[in-house]
């Protein structure tokens, strides 16, 4: 299987969660929440927060959806890097706020170290494309 052809899969199945994990905090907060570390429900009216992290995370998808599907390989190699940020907030977040620090670390962190390892990835992969050839002198015998 080619480099470019693992890097598909990869962004692909990354979309594809992100996807999924923002409309489950959109359209059910309650049974998504436990699972991201966080040690208590917000109190009050909170869970609008937990629908504008799924908005964040739909969103981010959608981001990586359109690229994927125009083939702008470089700018999704550059997009997973960005995004590999967000992830590693949510680590930072549930560590600062009593988290259980295996799901910062096991959940957050590796989600980001694996989507900025696939945007290093495409980047790579589409390095070698931008790469022009040497030019060579071409001597004509006469």
């Amino acid at each position: 299987m080619s480099l470019k052809n693992v890097n598909t899969v990869l962004a692909t199945v990354g979309t594809l969660f992100v996807l999924y994990l923002g409309l489950t905090f959109i359209l059910a907060p309650e049974t998504a929440t436990p699972g991201v570390g966080l040690p208590t429900w917000p109190a009050g009216d909170g869970g609008g927060f937990l629908v504008m992290k799924g908005i964040r995370e739909f969103s981010m998808g959608l981001v990586l959806a359109v690229l994927l599907a125009t083939g702008h390989r470089r700018a999704l190699g550059w997009v997973l890097l960005m995004e590999a940020v967000a992830p590693f907030g949510d680590m930072i977040n549930v560590l600062t706020h009593h988290g259980s620090p295996a799901a910062a670390f096991g959940i957050h962190g590796l989600t980001s170290a694996v989507i900025a390892v696939t945007g290093l990835l495409v980047l790579r992969e589409t390095g070698k494309a931008h790469r022009a050839p040497a030019p060579t002198s071409a001597v004509r015998s006469a």
